[in-house]
């Protein structure tokens, strides 16, 4: 089993929860790559350089690290003009004991704790699943009078070869407190 972000629940409208996450450490890559899964998928791989602080010391010898790291749920996904993927990594890691990536179009990124509205579904994720649940989440944020920030993005959860029934996909958006 993968494990998964930790969040407390605020609020719950009709299907839709509100959420507070809180801060997380994500490896980032943007959506205009065309293997942008497969970059992050290889990062945490151990294609990266492991952080290390080594007392100096003489002779000096230099050795690359690098550094498996454990599948964390969701992955992330925005496809607005500055659109990303990203994973999220282990609760242990904050930004000073990540791995740094060798392929420089990814990026490691603090995001911090935050409210988010979630709508959550089930089965094959498609564009036009993505947009018919992104007007649901939106029209029952509307009519709760919530506001929102930012872009609406999707929260997967499974591997990709789950069966489509079993898929646990969100579409979510940050929320103004």
């Amino acid at each position: 089993m993968v494990p998964s972000v930790k969040y407390e629940v605020i609020r719950k409208l009709d299907k839709v929860e509100i959420r507070r996450y809180p801060k997380i450490i994500v490896a980032k890559v943007s959506n205009s790559e065309s293997d942008s899964f497969g970059l992050l998928f290889r990062f945490i791989s151990g294609n990266n350089k492991q952080k290390e602080k080594v007392k100096m010391t003489a002779p000096i010898v230099s050795q690359d690290v690098s550094q498996e790291i454990k599948m964390t749920s969701p992955v992330l996904s925005e496809f607005s003009n500055q659109g990303y993927m990203a994973f999220v990594m282990p609760s242990e890691f904050d930004l000073e004991t990540t791995p740094l990536p060798i392929d420089s179009r990814l990026k490691i990124e603090e995001v911090p704790s935050r409210l988010v509205a979630v709508l959550r579904f089930s089965g094959s994720w498609s564009e036009a699943h993505f947009e018919e649940k992104t007007k649901e989440l939106l029209q029952e944020l509307a009519n709760a009078k919530v506001k929102t920030s930012g872009s609406v993005f999707t929260m997967l959860y499974n591997p990709p070869f789950t069966p489509s029934f079993l898929r646990r996909n969100e579409v979510a958006i940050e929320i103004k407190n």
